[in-house]
């Protein structure tokens, strides 16, 4: 067997203002080779794909893999045509040359957005078909996907992440992997479905082992054990992607068994519309949540993790602003996003300065205003890490500049040049803080870290603070493009709560 595996992928917060071009994805693109030596040994669709056609003695052609992920830097729009038609283009051609393809397996994203371009992995996926013709394509997709039927009629079988916080990459490339081999060997004959629920949902709400999305995946489950079913998939959406394909898809793989696949579907997409009022449970403030956080410490409930969902860019201030205005202590917050100050600072001082600097607060009207704070320098320097957590275990970082400052009564802010979280301790030990030390740790994250400090913290605690801007409340967001009937924001559904006296 001869299998291709490419990538591109993205996933697009239209909401943002800078529109991503090349020069966001080429730093971290890797080709040829690169592809297989890059992946081995670290938990990602390609070395799933890597394991099992190994194991099944296939050659194995290795094209592009072109990822916004692989490269540190700010959040960006909406991809550029020109962007969509670089990468899309050195798939196809790599496929041309590569002589006879037995299937191709693509690592894609599901929530990628292309000007001018509505359904991009489906363009993707026809692209690579108009290639190599009417031998297997299979896809693997986030969680965070955004998909239509589009998608399924033009591939062989999609394969979707069944985890947030996301662990089970290398699974599921494992499973398309495998997929892929019985079909070739006539020991399977793919048949799938997709529909939609009607419903879109923010990031925070999404925890694959938290009701009410654990609900879902255990219903996939209970599929994926009767007779002839391989996999059923349930992609929660991209809230942040203004795209017509939008919000919640649930996809099914059967061995020949289309209408089963469309049963499935229709069953799983049932029992997510009965659920749909749970994904929007109302959230506290940054000024309440702080105040309750510091209650739930005074009372032993510690450490706390506040998870400031929304702020996506990094800079936002408010959950800095309340912890400083409250008078809580021991907290550490791991990155502010803040290049200016960042380089000010590299420039103007060293470790073991007093310092006093406005940081945060810079990108929009939504990110706060920034925050005057004064303290020590205590770290200074560009670390490089290796993460420890569930998610990515053994991958490598190398953070750009960032600088430690304790603030006193262990409180300290980590100010970066750019976007940096801590989705396990190794983004607080690569700067000199032992996370154990710490009653509070504000997280600029959704769910992933829960992967990690869900074993670490007594209290999860999310909040609803502005940002830029996977925020909770999606009826403050301005959609163009999504279905009028899509639950809760869809026009239908807006002009209903106007009606209501719920929404001006």
């Amino acid at each position: 067997m001869r299998i291709a595996i490419a990538s591109f992928e993205d996933e697009t917060m239209t909401f943002l203002n800078d529109p991503t071009g090349i020069e966001r994805f080429e730093p971290g693109v890797r080709r040829g080779q690169d592809v297989i030596d890059k992946n081995r040994g670290i938990p990602t669709y390609i070395n799933g794909y890597l394991r099992v056609l190994e194991a099944a003695g296939a050659e194995i052609v290795p094209i592009v893999e072109a990822s916004k992920f692989n490269t540190p830097g700010p959040f960006s729009s909406w991809i550029t045509a020109e962007c969509f038609e670089k990468y899309t283009g050195e798939i196809a051609a790599g496929l041309r040359a590569a002589g006879k393809l037995d299937g191709v397996l693509l690592a894609l994203h599901g929530a990628m957005a292309v000007s001018g371009v509505p359904r991009p992995e489906a363009e993707i996926v026809r692209r690579v078909r108009s290639v190599v013709g009417s031998i297997p394509v299979m896809v693997t997709l986030d969680m965070h996907a955004n998909e239509d039927h589009e998608l399924t009629d033009a591939s062989d079988g999609v394969f979707i992440l069944k985890t947030y916080p996301h662990v089970d990459s290398e699974e599921t490339g494992m499973t398309a992997a495998r997929c892929m081999v019985e079909t070739i060997e006539g020991r399977f004959r793919p048949a799938q479905a997709c529909r939609k629920p009607g419903l879109i949902i923010a990031s925070i709400y999404q925890s694959s082992e938290y009701f009410p999305m654990k609900a879902l995946y255990d219903r996939c489950r209970e599929w994926e054990k009767k007779p002839g079913v391989y996999c059923v998939s349930c992609a929660a959406g991209f809230a942040y992607s203004d795209v017509p394909d939008a919000g919640m898809s649930v996809i099914a793989v059967t061995d020949g068994y289309r209408s089963l696949a469309e049963t499935i579907c229709e069953d799983v997409s049932a029992l997510a519309w009965s659920l749909r009022e749970h994904f929007s449970t109302p959230l506290p403030n940054a000024r309440d949540a702080v105040a309750q956080v510091m209650d739930l410490v005074k009372r032993g409930e510690k450490p706390v993790v506040i998870c400031d969902g929304a702020d996506r860019i990094g800079d936002s201030t408010h959950v800095l602003r309340e912890l400083l205005e409250q008078g809580a202590t021991d907290w550490c917050i791991p990155g502010i996003n803040d290049p200016g100050a960042a380089h000010h600072l590299e420039a103007d001082h060293k470790t073991g300065d007093m310092v006093t600097v406005k940081v945060g607060g810079w990108y929009g009207e939504y990110s706060g205003t920034p925050v005057e704070i004064t303290g020590r320098i205590e770290f200074m320097g560009r670390p490089v890490y290796t993460l420890i957590g569930p998610m990515n275990r053994g991958a490598v970082r190398h953070d750009g500049l960032v600088i430690r400052i304790n603030l006193g009564q262990n409180r300290h802010v980590v100010v970066a040049e750019t976007t940096r979280g801590a989705n396990d301790a190794s983004g607080f030990t690569s700067v000199g803080i032992d996370p154990g030390t710490l009653d509070i740790i504000p997280l600029k994250s959704r769910v992933h870290h829960r992967a990690y400090w869900d074993s670490v913290a007594r209290v999860n605690f999310p909040i609803d603070a502005p940002g830029y801007r996977e925020i909770p409340n999606l009826f403050e967001l301005h959609y163009e493009n999504l279905p009028e009937d899509i639950y809760p924001v869809g026009r239908r559904w807006r002009k209903s709560r106007v009606a209501e006296g719920g929404l001006a």
